[in-house]
């Protein structure tokens, strides 16, 4: 029977520990008064699509919303910082002012481009949802998205995305 090394069994922990973390879509964190989440994904699209889950996720159930409406979403920022706020931000305003609930963000495509030597991040997400109606619960409200706490972190083949909201 061969030994096996202690570096060998770390770096396939390691392995395992990464594709743990790709099959979650995001996890929902401890905050005394507003609300924290972990979006995790293969790439900023997917992290953003996952966060833009994890953020409904504290208003209601968004496995349970009938994807019969689409929206879209087309947004410029000059940070992934910037666009993840504007991105999440964009949410709540379709919600207030159309009634929209999420139920899934999985078409979203993000372009880089450089003007005058600064990037530019263009945002295209199609979403789909439906109107609010008695027949979603909606147990929480996310009032603003926000810089306070947000952290955007790369590692070889992942991308975790943390946010803070008011509620």
């Amino acid at each position: 029977m061969s030994e096996v090394s202690l570096s060998s069994l770390v770096a396939s922990a390691k392995i395992i520990i990464r594709k743990l973390a790709m099959e979650r879509k995001y996890e929902i964190l401890e905050h005394m008064a507003d609300g924290k989440f972990r979006a995790y994904g293969s790439n900023l699209e997917e992290a953003l699509g996952n966060a833009a889950l994890a953020m409904v996720s504290l208003m209601w159930d968004w496995e349970k919303i009938r994807p019969v409406l689409r929206e879209t979403i087309q947004l410029e920022a000059s940070s992934p910082e910037q666009l993840t706020v504007k991105f999440l931000t964009e949410l709540i305003y379709l919600l207030e002012v159309k009634s929209f609930l999420l139920g899934r963000a999985d078409k979203i495509g993000i372009e880089e481009d450089d003007q005058n030597g600064k990037k530019i991040y263009r945002l295209k997400a199609e979403i789909a949802g439906d109107r609010l109606s008695p027949d979603y619960e909606i147990y929480g409200q996310v009032k603003a998205v926000t810089y306070n706490d947000m952290k955007i972190e790369k590692t070889d083949d992942s991308l975790v995305i943390q946010v803070v909201v008011d509620m």
